[in-house]
């Protein structure tokens, strides 16, 4: 056994929450320096999924776990990683022994940060591995050598080909949040990553995702050996601690409800969801338009601007985040007390993982949902997911708090002024053209090519009905001179 670890708090033990087991991590045979950055995260007791898994995954058996973010599965499979690259001997120098596969930049993000607590006593070096930050940098530390690679598919899958990772040494894959990775299109990267791997004999393979679908299994059934499956349900998770509400109001006036909410709510940090990044650019200009310090996430903003925004979230300096479903999985933040569903999600599935933002670490939180005429119809297959109806709330007409802010300028909306101002030079320079005996050449864009529009044949000055005459008689003289030149060719000549 390690030695035991030094506890934070020395009452810790009689104070344990609710939401962990009574499992502690000195019960597995775990390396001191493991122990030690335990400590250092504040980890003392399992989480229902770590206390399920460890004792597999330390045995270097392979895992396929279903549960949420939030349920600390994260620190599960670093566990096991540092626990067995401490204790192997055949590890190649120089070379990867472990891979962590994420969907976004957020989320690898995020277990990079928890790698470099959990592992700074290891010795273990670590690379985060993703678009948007330097190609360069990322390629020479590569080259230098690291042991554990956190990664999303296509930055990995370009190094490979250029020969900067090998993979001959990976003793260990982890695919974080497999459904989300299917949803967002990487089902061929990931075929593709892991059949570059050892094969799955030579390997250890841990499987993490909030459903566990077909397509996940079809995952678990061709790339690993006889995974041992470990399922943490949803529907327990999602109503512990979380107060869930619907309120049913028409689109116009979703806004006015939102805002009426945020000035009757008591919260700290909110979270509000919109289906689409139109939609996330037209409510943030319309909260902070309104005077609320809202900002602003979608899946297209360049790498430093999201880090950015999510430091800002993060230490409390934005205290409203409007996001896409792309942002649901990478915010790790404790203190979010609302989550709001400006717009009911399309994938039932993206509904358990918008919510699991909030009441995190055993604490609560609000879960409220608007559901409109336009995305109602979505509501019956969340409720059929979480096995249960929503508790609906019907709005006072107090709640609802007058938008005093003009029309949004949206991104499409100054390509269209753009566009108008383009015409608007082009009707300019034509109205300072000279006038012609043909006015109609203005406005008729055949003109410009020799015709006339029908309307115009009978213009009393009759220059532009001869125009077009004497176009016509042009090409039948081309006509009857083709004509004759082929007739030439075809009849044979005398000697």
């Amino acid at each position: 056994m390690s030695e035991e670890p030094v506890f934070l708090n020395p009452d810790q033990r009689a104070e344990k929450p609710k939401f962990l087991t009574h499992t502690t991590f000195t019960e597995f045979n775990l390396p001191a320096e493991v122990i030690s950055g335990l400590n250092d995260a504040g980890f003392n007791y399992c989480t229902p999924i770590q206390a399920q898994t460890l004792p597999v995954s330390l045995q270097n058996r392979d895992v396929a776990g279903q549960a949420q973010t939030g349920t600390g599965k994260t620190a599960a499979f670093l566990i096991t990683i540092f626990s067995r690259l401490l204790a192997a001997r055949d590890r190649k120098r120089g070379l990867p022994s472990a891979l962590i596969v994420a969907p976004t930049r957020e989320l690898a993000f995020q277990i990079y940060e928890e790698a470099r607590i959990i592992g700074g006593h290891t010795g273990i070096k670590f690379l985060q591995v993703v678009g948007g930050i330097d190609y360069q940098k990322q390629a020479q530390m590569l080259r230098k050598g690291v042991d554990v690679v956190i990664c999303t598919p296509g930055r990995i899958i370009d190094y490979f080909k250029q020969g900067i990772f090998k993979t001959s040494g990976i003793k260990v894959v982890v695919i974080d949040e497999a459904d989300r990775l299917l949803d967002l299109g990487f089902a061929k990267d990931m075929r593709y990553i892991l059949d570059k791997l050892p094969t799955y004999e030579k390997r250890q393979s841990m499987l993490f995702s909030a459903t566990l679908s077909y397509r996940v299994l079809e995952l678990t059934y061709e790339y690993m050996n006889l995974p041992e499956f470990i399922s943490v349900t949803p529907e327990e998770i999602t109503v512990e601690g979380i107060e869930q509400i619907l309120f049913h109001v028409g689109k116009d006036n979703k806004l006015s409800l939102l805002m009426g909410i945020l000035k009757r709510e008591d919260w700290s940090r909110v979270l509000i969801f919109v289906n689409t990044k139109a939609g996330v650019e037209w409510l943030t200009q319309k909260l902070k338009g309104n005077g609320w310090p809202a900002e602003g996430i979608t899946g297209d903003l360049r790498q430093r601007k999201r880090f950015q925004l999510m430091a800002k979230f993060k230490d409390g300096r934005t205290k409203i985040l409007v996001a896409t479903d792309v942002a649901s999985r990478g915010i790790h933040v404790e203190d979010i007390s609302h989550v709001v569903n400006y717009d009911l999600p399309q994938d039932a599935e993206n509904y358990i993982h918008r919510i699991g933002r909030t009441a995190r670490a055993g604490k609560t939180g609000r879960a409220l949902s608007l559901a409109c005429e336009q995305y109602v119809f979505h509501l019956e297959a969340v409720e059929d997911m979480l096995g249960c109806k929503l508790p609906v709330i019907w709005p006072e007409d107090d709640w609802f708090v007058a938008d005093k802010y003009g029309p949004v300028k949206t991104a499409a909306g100054v390509r269209k002024g753009r566009t108008a101002r383009g015409r608007g030079r082009v009707q300019k320079r034509l109205a300072r053209r000279k006038p012609t005996e043909k006015p109609w050449k203005q406005t008729y864009p055949g003109a410009f090519f020799g015709f006339a529009p029908e309307a115009t044949q009978t213009n009393e000055s009759g220059s532009h009905k001869a125009t077009t005459e004497t176009v016509r008689k042009k090409k039948k003289r081309r006509r009857r001179r083709k004509k004759t030149a082929s007739e030439s060719k075809s009849t044979p000549t005398d000697e």
